[in-house]
């Protein structure tokens, strides 16, 4: 990477988050990933040490807050500080996947907002520029007092699913919160689009049923994150007695924790496609899984970002969805 501004080349680091995507992210920009250490004392106290001088440079962080969620969120913290008080030029957090982007507002009495004091602790840290990648709500960008670019993962998947030439294809939308950018996915992919209607009955989420005609057609069941699998594969189900012909479930970030393989497993889906937002666990290897690199993209922004280039037009429509 050749660079000719005030900033120079920049410096990446990774925290343990999301190491393999950081190294992709390198790989696209032929760029070393710079080192430092990361020790987990008997007492659980994280202690980091950067191995080579950061005084003045543009350095960006990378660290996925995918489980275990609170380790990697501490680890952000004291990895931010570090870069501070090392001296660091600027710092700009890379979040591939952005934690606790659901709580994001009180939506019963006496409930904290979670994403926003999240949003305050990595400025407090000293974050002075964010990256993230699909989050939860869009509001969630005005929950930071510091510049940043949330980029959208779909692009990826709308291309994939271009790809597979499947007859009779409808885009179905798992949540009807998630309806604008289904919506948006079926006007790329040239298909119809359904809904899944759920409702939470005792706090629980519950598929009720399909609005739309999915009847002999391939499903593309989307939704931005799988966590659980417990309400999507209810939706396959749902979608196999409502006549489709396959089911294939498509999401940006998959931490898919807490039973969530067994269950997709076992409910007949054709295929799972996912990003690389958030690193699978190892046993997801039965689902066979598509995974789609966000590498490209990453590095794409962080080399504009660095240069002082316009993101947008490097990212051009993807915003819309």
């Amino acid at each position: 990477m050749n660079n000719n501004t005030p900033w120079g080349d920049p410096l990446i680091f990774s925290g343990r988050g999301n190491e393999p995507l950081a190294q992709k992210i390198c790989a696209e920009l032929k760029l070393p990933l710079a080192q430092g250490e990361i020790t987990d004392f008997a007492n659980e106290n994280i202690f980091i040490q950067l191995h080579k001088s950061v005084r003045g440079h543009d350095v960006f962080l990378i660290q996925g807050l995918g489980p275990p969620v609170n380790r990697n969120i501490m680890e952000l913290f004291i990895f931010l500080e570090t870069l501070k008080r090392s001296s660091a030029g600027r710092i700009t957090a890379v979040l591939p996947f952005y934690a606790y982007a659901r709580s994001d507002k009180k939506d019963k009495p006496r409930v904290p907002i979670t994403a926003r004091l999240l949003a305050d602790l990595i400025v407090t840290a000293g974050a002075d520029r964010y990256i993230t990648v699909d989050l939860h709500a869009g509001q969630i960008q005005g929950f930071f007092s510091i510049p940043g670019d949330e980029l959208q993962a779909y692009p990826l998947i709308v291309e994939y699913v271009k790809g597979l030439q499947l007859e009779n294809p409808v885009i179905v939308s798992a949540d009807l919160g998630f309806a604008k950018k289904a919506r948006n996915i079926a006007e790329k992919v040239d298909a119809p689009l359904a809904f899944v209607e759920k409702r939470r009955i005792s706090g629980q989420a519950e598929a009720l049923t399909v609005i739309g005609d999915v009847e002999n057609r391939n499903v593309i069941l989307v939704d931005e994150l799988v966590e659980t699998a417990g309400t999507i594969t209810e939706a396959v189900g749902l979608l196999k007695r409502s006549g489709a012909s396959s089911v294939r479930i498509a999401c940006t970030h998959a931490t898919l924790v807490s039973g969530a393989v067994e269950r997709l497993k076992g409910s007949g889906i054709a295929e799972f496609i996912c990003t690389d937002t958030v690193p699978l666990p190892p046993e997801s290897d039965v689902l066979n899984p598509t995974v789609l690199s966000i590498a490209p993209l990453l590095a794409g922004v962080i080399e504009r970002t660095n240069k002082a280039e316009s993101v947008g037009s490097f990212v051009g429509d993807t915003l819309d969805l």
